[in-house]
């Protein structure tokens, strides 16, 4: 199995996070904010310069208020 990080798949994922942000009109230092984390927290998984996982997925659609399982089963084709 190829390394995912740069895969189309991980890249739609990375789009559908930042695409949410913008929609609920946030800017990255808000839902860094709601994460107790830093700004570059936030830029740097929408960056794709870190990965995010399990528990902090879950974390950022809380501070989003979005469903998670909504942008899972969007990634699994």
């Amino acid at each position: 199995m190829p390394k995912s990080l740069w895969s189309p798949r991980h890249q739609r994922f990375l789009a559908q996070l930042t695409s949410l942000r913008n929609a609920k009109g946030m800017t990255q230092e808000q839902v860094a904010e709601k994460l107790g984390r830093p700004q570059s927290f936030v830029a740097k998984y929408e960056g794709g310069e870190r990965r995010l996982d399990v528990i902090e997925f879950l974390d950022v659609t809380a501070a989003l208020d979005a469903d998670p399982c909504e942008i899972l089963l969007s990634l699994r084709s």
